[in-house]
């Protein structure tokens, strides 16, 4: 059998959890950031916030054009170089406005981060073990997605040191850059741009339905991931066990990756992906009507379980429906897709924290979640094995 686990993509799976480690270690905490050291109120914070989703959305379809279209390790390189360089502007951001323009900024060398590594770690998968593959690399973002919440809540319980937490961002980052500087690429024929302007060389737009789905689903996740902390710590009295809560959804979400690999492998990926949103509804669901530590925790397990199922399979179904030539415009697609629902899910839900209450904010993530389901199983799921073109 193939090599899956080959040292390019060790390299990248272990640059992508960095990536997310050192941005995940401080986004849960900006909230408390931005009301403690700034003043900001909740519909303030929802704007701030969303700016890095706003940019990341834009830069996302032209990163995939320019991971196809030119060396991908040069792209991945500059993007990662300028993503790691931004924490450290969060040290010297002294107002709310340089904030707000820094992360809003940041956003742009994310988006275009998460595009170029992830196509490199395809690029390096054997197309045998393709799908299977790309199951495992999501546990990079999983555990630097869980394990840096709870760390960087923990250095905050202790030292009460926000500048400490971007120090280890930044160091984060910048370790994650180095690890790609080593990666080993073979040459690759660079796609002929044939057209000066051509949508399709920066979204699939075969993709559609695939793409309003993952936005109605990271639509729920924005609103949860950015308001967790302050609603554990304002509304449940929860001041430590924000950390569990992530850590809850990262057991979740390797265990239904390591179970739905074995599905992707053998070509079970609308399967999987039924499987995955059908549990996250119920997770959401779970959040939204019970305020309490049971609601809490349980629904962290159960988002994890359903997105673990669903968020690969939904990668390899647009990688399935784009030829080779765009594997990056296949992975900036599915980004930009979830970017555009987490930026709005963390504008609307904050305008619905700060008008109506957290409850309400949750109830909205639900039912978003719930649209996606019913697209899914009105639409998109034979719309995906009509057009699969492996």
């Amino acid at each position: 059998m193939d090599r899956l686990w080959n040292s390019n993509y060790l390299k990248a799976w272990s640059a992508n959890f960095m990536l997310y480690f050192s941005f995940m270690v401080v986004t849960p905490l900006f909230p408390l950031y931005l009301s403690e050291v700034f003043g900001a109120t909740k519909d303030e914070t929802g704007m701030v916030l969303s700016g890095y989703a706003l940019t990341a959305l834009l830069i996302r379809p032209f990163s995939g054009f320019f991971v196809d279209s030119f060396p991908r390790k040069v792209v991945l390189l500059v993007c990662y170089g300028l993503f790691a360089i931004f924490f450290g502007g969060y040290l010297i951001a002294g107002s709310l406005l340089s904030f707000c323009i820094l992360r809003t900024l940041h956003g742009a060398p994310m988006g275009a981060t998460t595009v170029a590594n992830s196509t490199v770690a395809i690029d390096v998968l054997p197309s045998s073990r393709r799908a299977e593959g790309i199951g495992y690399y999501g546990l990079s973002n999983n555990l630097g997605t869980a394990i840096a919440p709870t760390m960087g809540m923990l250095i905050y319980q202790w030292t009460h040191d926000y500048n400490l937490i971007f120090t280890i961002s930044l160091i984060t980052a910048g370790i994650g850059f180095l690890i790609n500087s080593t990666l080993k690429l073979k040459p690759r024929p660079l796609v002929e741009v044939k057209t000066p302007i051509s949508l399709d060389r920066f979204l699939l737009l075969k993709g559609w339905p695939e793409a309003l789905c993952i936005a109605f689903y990271s639509f729920s996740y924005g609103v949860v991931s950015t308001y967790i902390a302050i609603y554990a710590k304002q509304e449940l009295g929860i001041t430590t066990g924000t950390g569990l809560f992530f850590t809850l959804l990262c057991v979740g979400l390797i265990s239904s990756r390591l179970v739905g690999a074995r599905g992707l492998r053998k070509g079970k990926v609308a399967e999987n992906a039924t499987h995955g949103v059908l549990i996250s509804l119920m997770g959401y669901l779970l959040f939204a009507a019970l305020h309490n530590a049971w609601g809490f925790y349980g629904a962290a397990l159960i988002v994890g379980l359903g997105n673990g199922h669903m968020f690969p399979a939904f990668q390899t179904m647009f990688i399935n429906l784009a030829p080779s030539s765009q594997r990056g415009t296949a992975n900036s697609t599915l980004f930009t897709a979830w970017e555009t629902g987490v930026g709005l899910g963390i504008i609307i839900g904050g305008m619905a924290a700060e008008y109506f209450s957290y409850g309400a904010a949750f109830w909205t993530a639900w039912v978003s979640n719930a649209f996606g389901v019913v697209l899914f199983f009105a639409y998109t799921r034979q719309h995906f094995l009509r057009n699969k073109l492996r």
